[in-house]
């Protein structure tokens, strides 16, 4: 387990600001902290798997106005191949397996609920193995994975690594 400390903690929630921002910007915003420091903190966290640098599509911006959540009903060894049969599906932008009432979890996106419906109906439900699908059209996402950030009661205060 990777133990962040404050200044790990700065760097995540200013690349979190501005996915570009520059070693030389951060080292202006955090006083006593080098743009070397920085740099080889960036790369440590990378190399941890502790954050991805990556850009994230919006697609809305793409004119998929409407989003899902689909859980999937499955039969016990269709599992793992009706997930991934459902991660390589295009409309498809999250895949997890859960436990519960439901065995898959699915996020969808769309021009419209009605294309949606006809995506889960006409593909997902489809799938072999799945034996039921349910459907949550969901208005709005207020957070999602790439706004969670780093609780600050997480920073230990002798993780120092340099």
């Amino acid at each position: 387990m990777y133990k962040i400390d404050k200044i790990d903690l700065e760097i995540v929630n200013l690349l979190m600001e501005d996915g570009r921002m520059s070693a030389s910007e951060m080292a202006r915003r955090l006083p006593g902290v080098t743009e070397r420091m920085i740099r080889y903190r960036i790369e440590r966290l990378i190399e941890e798997n502790v954050i991805n640098v990556t850009a994230v599509v919006n697609p809305k911006a793409l004119g998929l106005m409407a989003n899902a959540d689909v859980w999937l009903e499955v039969e016990a060894d269709s599992i793992a191949s009706v997930a991934q049969a459902a991660a390589a599906l295009k409309n498809v932008c999250y895949v997890a397996f859960s436990i519960g009432e439901n065995d898959v979890s699915i996020q969808v996106v769309g021009r419209s609920a009605d294309e949606i419906y006809r995506f889960v109906t006409n593909v997902v439900a489809k799938i072999p193995g799945v034996r039921k699908t349910t459907t949550t059209i969901v208005p709005e996402v207020l957070k999602d994975v790439h706004q969670w950030r780093i609780p600050p009661d997480f920073v230990e205060a002798d993780a120092a690594k340099d």
